[in-house]
């Protein structure tokens, strides 16, 4: 805003200017809007001052435009924020997963427009994908949620093709097809004017992905919108990972709490029956007291009918004994409300009698009494009864009687177990009959079961006890393992888990206060893996827990992570600038000077150490710890025991590595990598025999590049195994183009011969190409032959079986066996070409080469010379008896095309 006297100037030059118009804009911005009208001199003081005060005009208006933009970015962050908060408090939450994924989606729907939105997961191991969530306005078409939907059975879907890509795609659907070569799939929905989706990743592999898109004409998404859904989506998967971790916690404790459930269930029916028993037990021992006891068996009768009452339903109750002479039924015992009264009588076909001639227990109704009737089995005595049961009484393994109770309601009935019961019960009374015979027996008995009793109850005691220790073990266990979640088991220091959250908090105190500095210590121990193979990984385990103390105790109040293996991390925040952190460093390193004694062996160790300062640019917490690893390489190759810091430098190369790891990725995508062939001939008159197939990248910018340019990238990013199986591919279909009395050979790595499948994988690309497998061998180097042999002998056995031959590269420069040349189907070795070089030096390796021919005659091995590149070398080789040889005396690396040529 213009002050009064400097209004007062401008107004006072516009004569003197010949400025036509100038006014002061309404809209109370202070600005002026000058219109010139004739030429003006320059060198006027006036006009000079017009000038000066027009700029600052000027640069008003831009301050307040810049202040517009920041307030406006300030909001947006503070919205993504409050979203990242939302989200996070969400998969801490008890929200089922779908209530959880509904508040995603209206989370993300309050930063860009999202009414049409799904989350899918993707697991590699069955290539399919699991939909979660999905909200579609104009595909209505039902989808299964939570169920894995194989990738070949949605062929054209634009969510896989992205997956595929591993980069975020945004644009008309139209469009990203034709970018991939899609056709159209009606069934999975409709084109969409805008279509915007993201890869989930996470630990370097792509989890899922997130899609949003429109079918409306006038809403469109940005890069801002695709730079924002990226950033969401990784804490999406986040909150996914947290989420499905916690559901999967409940599970285990609900089907623990379960499982204590069933123990209680079956621990109260154990008690239920015990007290049955005892109360069996009792009416048992007061049958055999009663026997004991009574002065008559009158008596004796109406204490069993007393003590039967007491188990079950007994109000009509007799006792039917055989006579003597076997012809007759007594009854010493009834007491029935309807036939008080029951003489003895001739054997007859009673239901009575009918249990004493089969000798088992008869529990019937009285539809079963008359069923029995009708088949003439026996005659009805007295009233009939609703229910009957009746059990004999045997003595000696004789049937003596018959104990009965019978009911005249209809609503009372025996059952099995009254049957069980009285049976057990009958068998007692019976053996109560010859009480003076059996009175020492029943004692003992009685003893050694009061004992059992006294046995199981001490027994439940401990069962109960046993239960209630587990519950405290299990909670024991739960803390237990959320510590061992958070440390690690080895050292007992936080683990990378626990770093990487207190790093978060310390990222987000930053983008709070800048103020709030901190640094991070990547540090890995020396040459540590010579420890663990010189003296074994249990004083190595050893040495880590020493050093790990002596890192705590070094750092004070900053926190030390073990990472894994000998890697040791170090979050430093307080006075934390790259002063303080280079301090902390140069502590550690002193505090590894000292040697350390683990038993009686005295070692020393040293570290190396990369800090990574925190700057405004770090997003993610693993971008510092990445960083940090950077420069800790940096220290190793500065000659290690020294600490580095991370700078523009590292920076730069850290960009060019993931430069290269994405040209890697295009280039693949892009059928860039080519075999070159190099000849392998008969020494004695050149002649081709075959071909070894080598790796090559036709970079588009830089050429032909060898394998050691981009190899070390593609073994850490993981796409190493695509290149190889392209290498297959093209190795296999170009031989066909070489003569045909020659063969070509491949380079394997162990990790194929690992890999489950790998070999009936290689026969479909040689049966697609339609080359004979008996022109084309496997060069696998000697390392491979150590890690897992008996693995390694059966793929090698079943590709040998199918016509496929194995040549051992490199021989004589690794550390395997001379017991696998003849266990294994070698079919030739390859000796190294440093034997080779020094044969021109007239060096010792003749005595070499000469004992690996006399080796290879001896098993019937054929041999080959690698890296020939001088007739005089040829010469020798020849002398030596080797017939075979490859190298640039003979050819250069070439395509295929220019062999034919």
């Amino acid at each position: 805003m213009l002050d009064a006297q400097q209004r007062h100037r401008l107004e006072a030059a516009q004569g003197a200017w010949h400025v036509d118009a100038l006014t002061i804009g309404a809209d109370g911005s202070g600005c002026w809007l000058v219109r010139v009208g004739i030429p003006i001199d320059t060198e006027d003081a006036g006009w000079r001052m017009f000038v000066e005060l027009l700029s600052a005009c000027a640069s008003r208006l831009l301050e307040i435009e810049y202040l517009r933009l920041e307030v406006k970015r300030t909001d947006r962050a503070r919205h993504i924020q409050r979203a990242l908060f939302a989200i996070a408090t969400m998969a801490s939450s008890d929200l089922d997963m779908p209530e959880m994924l509904h508040g995603i989606h209206e989370v993300i729907a309050e930063l860009m427009y999202a009414e049409n939105f799904f989350i899918t997961l993707y697991m590699p191991e069955s290539d399919s994908l699991r939909f979660l969530y999905i909200r579609d306005s104009v595909d209505t078409t039902p989808t299964s949620l939570e169920v894995d939907l194989p990738v070949s059975s949605i062929p054209d879907s634009l969510t896989v093709a992205m997956i595929r890509s591993g980069e975020s795609q945004m644009g008309p659907s139209v469009e990203i097809r034709r970018r991939f070569g899609l056709g159209f799939n009606p069934q999975l929905g409709p084109e969409s004017e805008d279509w915007l989706g993201v890869p989930m990743s996470g630990s370097g592999d792509i989890r899922g992905a997130i899609v949003v898109q429109s079918y409306l004409p006038d809403v469109r998404y940005t890069e801002e919108d695709r730079a924002l859904l990226q950033y969401v989506a990784q804490h999406v998967l986040t909150a996914l990972e947290r989420k499905q971790a916690r559901d999967e916690l409940e599970l285990r404790v609900e089907q623990r709490t379960r499982e204590l459930a069933e123990a209680n269930r079956v621990l109260q029916h154990e008690i239920s029956e015990r007290e049955r028993g005892v109360r069996v037990q009792s009416a048992l021992f007061r049958i055999a007291e009663r026997a004991s006891t009574a002065d008559s068996l009158d008596e004796f009768y109406a204490a069993v009918h007393g003590i039967v009452g007491g188990l079950l339903n007994a109000r009509n109750f007799y006792i039917a004994l055989l006579s003597d002479d076997g012809e007759s039924l007594d009854f010493p015992y009834s007491v029935d409300e309807i036939d008080p009264v029951r003489p003895s009588r001739r054997l007859g076909t009673g239901v009575t009698e009918y249990v004493l001639r089969t000798g088992r227990a008869l529990l019937a109704d009285r539809a079963s009494i008359e069923e029995l009737t009708a088949e003439g089995a026996i005659a009805t005595y007295g009233p009939r009864a609703y229910s009957w049961l009746g059990v004999p009484l045997i003595c000696n393994e004789r049937t003596v009687g018959v104990l009965a109770v019978q009911s005249y309601d209809d609503a009372s009935h025996f059952s099995a177990a009254d049957q069980e019961l009285l049976t057990f019960v009958a068998y007692h009374i019976a053996n109560s009959l010859e009480r003076k015979l059996a009175q020492d027996s029943l004692r003992v008995a009685y003893v050694e079961l009061e004992g059992r009793v006294e046995e199981r109850t001490r027994e439940l005691g401990r069962a109960n006890r046993d239960l209630t220790r587990q519950i405290g073990e299990r909670e024991r266990i739960e803390a237990r393992l959320m510590h061992q979640a958070l440390h690690d088991t080895l050292t007992g220091l936080p683990n990378r888990a626990l770093l990487l959250e207190r790093l978060d908090q310390a990222l987000s105190r930053y983008r709070a206060d800048p103020a709030q500095v901190f640094s991070v210590l990547f540090l890995d121990l020396d040459r540590f893996k010579v420890v663990n193979d010189s003296v074994g990984h249990l004083i190595g385990d050893e040495l880590l827990k020493q050093v790990a103390q002596r890192l705590a105790s070094a750092c004070g109040d900053a926190l030390v992570a073990r990472l894994g293996g000998d890697e040791f991390a170090v979050l430093v925040e307080q006075h934390a600038d790259v002063a303080h952190a280079a301090s902390v460093a140069q502590n550690l390193l002193d505090a590894l000077v000292e040697p350390v004694r683990v038993g009686d062996k005295e070692m020393f160790t040293s570290a190396s150490i990369g800090i990574a300062h925190v700057e405004p640019h770090y997003q993610r917490a693993e971008e510092l710890l990445r960083d940090a690893d950077a420069a800790m390489y940096r220290a190793k190759a500065q000659g290690r025991q020294r600490h580095e810091i991370f700078d523009e430098k590292l920076r730069m190369e850290a960009l060019r590595a993931l430069d290269l790891e994405g040209q890697l990725r295009r280039a693949i995508a892009r059928n860039e990598f080519e075999p070159h062939f190099q000849s392998i001939v008969s020494l004695s008159d050149a002649r081709a025999v075959g071909f070894e197939a080598l790796l090559r990248w036709n970079h588009p910018e830089r050429g032909i590049l060898l394998p050691e340019d981009f190899l070390g990238a593609a073994e850490d990013n993981g796409c190493i195994e695509q290149i190889d199986w392209l290498m297959f591919t093209q190795a296999c279909e170009q031989a066909q183009r070489l003569p045909d009395h020659t063969y070509v050979s491949i380079n394997v790595s162990a990790s194929h011969l690992r890999s489950p499948g790998f070999e009936e994988s290689l026969l479909h690309v040689l049966s697609r190409s339609g080359l004979s497998p008996d022109r084309l061998r496997l060069e696998i180097t000697e390392g491979a032959l150590l890690d897992e042999p008996e693995q390694t002998r059966r793929v090698l056995l079943r590709l040998r079986h199918a016509g496929i031959l194995v040549q051992l590269d490199d021989f004589g420069t690794g550390y395997s066996s001379l017991s696998y040349l003849h266990q294994l189907p070698i079919h030739a070795l390859k000796i190294d070409r440093s034997f080779v070089a020094d044969l021109s030096t007239r060096g010792s390796s003749m005595a070499v080469i000469r004992a690996i021919i006399a080796l290879t005659e001896s098993l019937g091995i054929e041999v080959i010379a690698e890296g020939v590149e001088t007739p005089e070398q040829r010469k020798s080789l020849i002398e030596l008896g080797c017939r075979m040889g490859q190298g640039y005396l003979f050819s250069m690396p070439a395509p295929v095309a220019r062999i034919n040529a």
